[in-house]
């Protein structure tokens, strides 16, 4: 076809000499799709990447009609590259279906399918096909039972679209089975990494009395296990982290401290610790938790929450102050979400801290700089976040109608039951200050 002319025309003289070579000798039918698949990785690494020659030389594949586990990994590759490089997700998803087809139709093929199957049910999340990712994934979890890695990381991907639609009770069921399957399997570590996602969403669920049986185990289980340092202290991080979480949710301020300063000498253990390149011998032991320079700014984070609350502020500033200039550092070199969402939880402390303290002026600069974050990350969550800090701002400078048009208009966005509650609670301050508003009041 012309299309396939102009895409030969396009490919280097050299790889053109060399296919010819290839696809006269029948015999080497393995040596013509190595070489594609170099120039091929070649072009996509290389800076800056050649996408479209990328996908070129991987199309070539299909010329040669290649046998079943090369037709079915080569849609994979193509979806993988046209979805992470290109706004093309129609053909991506068409490649990465046809690849979880043909992958199904061939035994002991578990790495392409199970990869097809996490990758596509992505695209279909992206797409807003939330109802085409859920089968897609239950479907690849009932199939991997005898695959640790993929078994598990397929549940806690199911778990994580459960989480972002809100439905807690289904994310936490999927978690404890993880937990379970991850114990007949012999990975304490896994076992520990699903119970503690769990122990974070009933958190989120307020469900305090279903964490602190669940920490306890927790802490168990991770002060038993004997494995790879590095994943050993981000347990106890996650662990800590929870248990700090779940004393400032409960209001015990100071049962906080001993498990604050442990955090802290495990972030000081880590730092300390090279990355070790040993592969583990269990397969389902295969995750991390977060890089530990993300564990530093949570850290940081959940230092300046207790601050704010045993009320030592200009500690929450100082700490704030220094997390904020860690992930300035970070955000230059990696784009991941988790960054920006700590960004703003800390901008909303600092915010807060300004204000009681009397910075108005800077706590409004500090406004403005969770607005340009509205980019970034969960754009309804984080501009309900703004409206109110602004109605808190404009009650601090006594402008009244101003803030009730902030809090008024985070009432009407706001689906959460305790966020909802604290901006009634503003609006009525504001109503009860203009003195002639006692109809809206009650």
């Amino acid at each position: 076809s012309s299309l396939a002319a102009r895409r030969w025309v396009q490919m280097p003289a050299r790889a053109q000499a060399f296919l010819c070579g290839m696809a006269s000798n029948v015999e080497a039918p393995e040596r013509w799709y190595l070489a594609l698949l170099g120039f091929a990785e070649h072009f996509r690494t290389s800076s800056p990447p050649k996408i479209r020659l990328c996908v070129h030389c991987l199309q070539a594949v299909f010329q040669f009609k290649p046998p079943q586990r090369i037709e079915a990994r080569t849609h994979l590759q193509l979806g993988s590259v046209l979805y992470h490089h290109t706004k093309n997700s129609e053909l991506a998803r068409s490649h990465l279906e046809k690849a979880w087809y043909i992958s199904q139709q061939v035994p002991q093929f578990e790495d392409v399918k199970f990869e097809a199957a996490s990758i596509l049910s992505e695209l279909f999340c992206q797409q807003n096909l939330v109802d085409s990712a859920k089968p897609l994934l239950r479907k690849a979890i009932q199939i991997s039972q005898q695959t640790p890695y993929w078994h598990c990381r397929l549940l806690f991907q199911l778990a994580q679209l459960h989480t972002l639609e809100k439905d807690l009770v289904s994310a936490c069921d999927l978690l404890g089975v993880g937990a379970e399957y991850a114990r007949v399997v012999g990975s304490e570590y896994t076992r520990a990494l699903f119970l503690l996602s769990k122990g974070m969403l009933l958190l989120m669920e307020r469900k305090l009395g279903e964490v602190h049986p669940l920490l306890t185990l927790c802490g168990t289980i991770v002060e038993n296990w004997q494995g790879n340092p590095i994943q050993k202290e981000s347990l106890r991080v996650f662990f800590l982290v929870l248990q700090v979480t779940h004393y400032l949710d409960a209001g015990q301020v100071k049962s906080v401290k001993p498990c604050l300063k442990q955090l802290q000498q495990c972030i000081q253990t880590i730092s300390t610790l090279h990355d070790d390149e040993i592969l583990p011998s269990n397969p389902a032991d295969l995750f991390h938790w977060l890089p530990k320079e993300h564990m530093c700014v949570l850290v940081y984070l959940v230092t300046v929450m207790h601050s704010m609350q045993a009320g030592y502020l200009e500690k929450a500033q100082k700490y704030t102050d220094k997390a904020l200039m860690q992930l300035e550092k970070l955000k230059m070199l990696d784009c991941s979400p988790i960054l920006s969402t700590f960004q703003v939880i800390l901008l909303e402390h600092i915010i807060m801290c300004r204000l009681v303290t009397g910075h108005k002026a800077t706590a409004l600069q500090e406004v403005f700089l969770i607005c340009c974050c509205c980019f970034f990350v969960y754009i309804n969550v984080i501009c309900n976040a703004c409206k109110l800090h602004h109605g808190l701002y404009c009650i601090s400078v006594n402008c009244m109608d101003n803030a009730e048009a902030q809090f008024t208009t985070a009432l009407r966005l706001t689906t959460h039951q305790e966020l909802w509650t604290y901006i009634v609670t503003n609006l009525a301050s504001v109503y009860i200050r203009e003195g002639n508003r006692h109809q809206e009041f009650v």
